[in-house]
């Protein structure tokens, strides 16, 4: 006898809800199907459902989502970067109270405290025909970020090393839940082949129709919901294996939707809108935003974010700040729309020379101009780079590209072996764009604050 098998899910919509009602009515028009043929399914989300650049999941902090997965009828679910490091610790903690699905998340657990009662290490479902299916989830170990929101967070290398073998013991098919990027996946499914499915996320990769690495299958559907995942997997009962398993995507564009998942969305919307409608100043003039100039605004929160950090320099992109404030009064729903970014504070330290190779970098024109996506930045440019605590002379070549030629602290010339507190937006400190910091081991990241809790205290004080 021949047994299939359906699993749906979705991962990295990042609260992107414009196709969230083509999921839902795809979903739900499979799940009838297979019931029809006397089939099982299941819907599994994946991880980064929660993105708090959107007012719902901002003005209730993840629950809606929750509230949304619920309405949709979803089975099980993994932790994201976005759920467990841009939420407090007790928000986080009891985010899934009231969940109807099942979440797994191996490697995250609090510290000093029990696991919130939802949280498992593994789930474990088990077929009509007694096929038992082991389900683990996986989460990108921002140790740096969990610690100081009060959660450990694993290597999951090291959790499945302790585990695996258990884990396979009492499972005739495994699956793993990453929330981990396509090159630990890659890694994990040559290093563990008794992971059967690899259902992956994080890096935002696209498998229209999964890639195979030995016998393992792996699976993810990009981003924002543009395309969900299916996986269907024959076992066969006489010679008791997987005979076949498949993986695919499906473009939701082209969808019907669901429509009181979108009557849903629209109260929510509202809802969330009303709830941010609180006024936290006035201003008398009009703040205006230029992402390759410096103005006001950004000059201010720029000062701001050394004096609240305490910092020798402060460094942040014009890029942050996406749309101006009128005169009149100010609401944390402006706040929230003008620096949706979730990037907290951070500082680092440096000597005078690595502080010279920001500063030069800061003035690199491919830089301002990079259409950065990813690392939390919600913008669409960097823009221009403002400094607090230190002045720049410059001179222009004759392409008219501006060239750094000395760095003064307190009118004194930047001292290279001195070491130099800066503070910075989180974002700097991934990727390549500035080498000093991403390297740097004396990181120092303000949390749970947003950069836009800065920029709403610095809206109350300085205008």
């Amino acid at each position: 006898m021949i047994e299939h098998l359906h699993f749906y899910y979705s991962n990295d919509l990042h609260s992107h809800f414009d196709y969230w009602p083509n999921i839902v009515h795809y979903f739900k028009q499979r799940k009838q199907h297979h019931l029809d043929s006397n089939e099982e399914s299941w819907r599994i989300d994946n991880g980064d459902h929660v993105d708090r650049y959107h007012p719902i999941a901002e003005a209730f902090r993840g629950k809606a989502n929750v509230d949304l997965l619920n309405a949709a009828e979803f089975d099980f679910a993994t932790i994201g970067n976005n759920e467990g490091i841009t939420l407090e610790h007790n928000d986080l903690y009891h985010l899934y109270d009231h969940a109807n699905f099942q979440i797994t998340c191996g490697n995250l657990s609090p510290i000093n405290k029990e696991k919130p009662f939802w949280l498992k290490e593994g789930l474990s479902l088990v077929t009509k025909h007694n096929l038992r299916v082991k389900l683990i989830g996986l989460t990108a170990p921002f140790r740096a970020f969990y610690q100081p929101l009060g959660w450990d967070i694993d290597s999951p290398y090291d959790y499945l090393s302790r585990h695996i073998t258990e884990l396979k013991k009492d499972a005739d098919v495994v699956i793993l839940l990453s929330h981990l990027g396509l090159n630990e996946d890659q890694i994990i499914a040559e290093k563990y082949p008794e992971i059967d499915i690899i259902i992956g996320g994080h890096t935002h990769h696209l498998f229209k129709n999964g890639e195979f690495i030995n016998d393992t299958l792996l699976t993810a559907a990009g981003k924002h919901g543009k395309f969900v995942g299916e996986i269907h997997i024959d076992w066969d009962h006489s010679l008791n294996k997987v005979v076949n398993k498949q993986a695919y995507t499906v473009e939701t564009a082209y969808l019907e939707e669901d429509q009181s998942t979108k009557k849903k969305i629209e109260a929510m919307h509202q809802q969330a809108n009303d709830f941010l409608n609180k006024r936290i100043a006035y201003v008398e003039n009009r703040l205006d935003v230029n992402w390759f100039d410096q103005t006001p605004l950004i000059k201010q929160l720029t000062i701001k974010l050394r004096e609240w950090t305490d910092s020798d320099i402060s460094m942040l992109n014009a890029g942050l700040l996406l749309d101006d404030i009128d005169q009149g009064y100010v609401t944390y729903g402006d706040v929230h729309r003008i620096c949706p970014h979730p990037i907290n504070p951070v500082t680092v330290q440096l000597s005078g020379v690595e502080l010279l190779e920001v500063v030069r970098g800061a003035y690199d024109e491919a830089l301002m101009n990079f259409e950065l996506k990813g690392f939390g930045f919600r913008g669409k440019v960097i823009g221009k780079f403002i400094f607090s605590g230190l002045d720049v002379t410059t001179h222009k070549d004759k392409e008219g590209i501006e060239h750094v030629q000395k760095v003064y602290i307190n009118d004194q010339l930047i001292d290279h072996d001195k070491i130099y507190t800066l503070a910075t937006a989180d974002m700097f400190t991934f990727g390549q764009m500035f080498p000093a910091i991403a390297r740097s081991t004396t990181k120092k990241f303000y949390l749970p604050e947003f950069l836009r809790d800065l920029l709403a205290e610095c809206i109350k004080t300085s205008f």
